[in-house]
């Protein structure tokens, strides 16, 4: 499977506003990264804009059906927000519910934890990372909790590589444990495409092959 446009576009657009940077990052689990993506700096009205076209064509390209789109406080709110956006117009012209969870509970208004759409049916989580899959796993039980059934969930990026304990990354052990599909936007090997396909990564792109051999799933 080769990388796709809207694969190609996001990864150029993530360089050019320095989500995406390559160099050495020391990562929570005392990793050595050659590149590091923080989601966290699409944080303007175009750049929102933008990764949720990226988003919701990722979602389509998912082939995840599902009847609502969740967003886990506090990252995945504008995302999941941007997404719905995005799908509702052309080409896909679809009106998804949407909903995210308050980290605190509201005794008044309408109450409850659950801001937007009722949290029913098949569930579709959007998020930036699964770094140890915790967020993943708290948003599974609020799913529970609302009788509705996880579908699948859908990040920016799978770095592909073990977890601290054992052989497998934190997506494999969601899918694994969820028994759902868990879809990214990009993976590590379509960061390393582009690099080889621009010619002009050489340096970073023999680090980033090294980093893989040590820790790619």
């Amino acid at each position: 499977m080769g990388i796709k446009d809207y694969q190609r576009e996001f990864i150029e657009f993530a360089i050019k506003n320095e989500v995406l940077k390559f160099g050495e990052f020391t990562l929570k689990s005392g990793r050595i990264s050659p590149y590091f993506l923080n989601a966290g700096l699409f944080n303007t009205g175009a750049s929102l804009s933008k990764i949720g076209k990226f988003y919701a064509a990722a979602v389509n390209d998912s082939g995840i059906e599902h009847d609502i789109i969740f967003g886990p406080a506090y990252k995945g709110v504008p995302l999941a927000c941007t997404t719905v956006i995005a799908l509702a117009e052309a080409p896909y012209n679809k009106d998804t519910p949407y909903c995210f969870n308050r980290k605190e509970k509201k005794d008044h208004g309408e109450g409850g934890t659950i801001v937007g759409s009722a949290l029913k049916g098949k569930v579709l989580v959007i998020d930036d990372v699964i770094t140890a899959g915790t967020a993943i796993r708290e948003s599974v039980q609020i799913i529970e909790d609302c009788k509705a059934q996880l579908a699948g969930v859908l990040v920016a990026v799978d770095r592909q590589e073990t977890g601290k304990n054992g052989d497998m990354s934190a997506i494999q052990e969601v899918e694994r444990d969820f028994g759902v599909p868990v879809k990214a936007i990009v993976t590590m090997s379509h960061i390393m495409e582009y690099m080889e396909d621009q010619g002009t990564y050489g340096a970073h792109l023999a680090q980033m092959r090294t980093y893989r051999e040590k820790y790619g799933v």
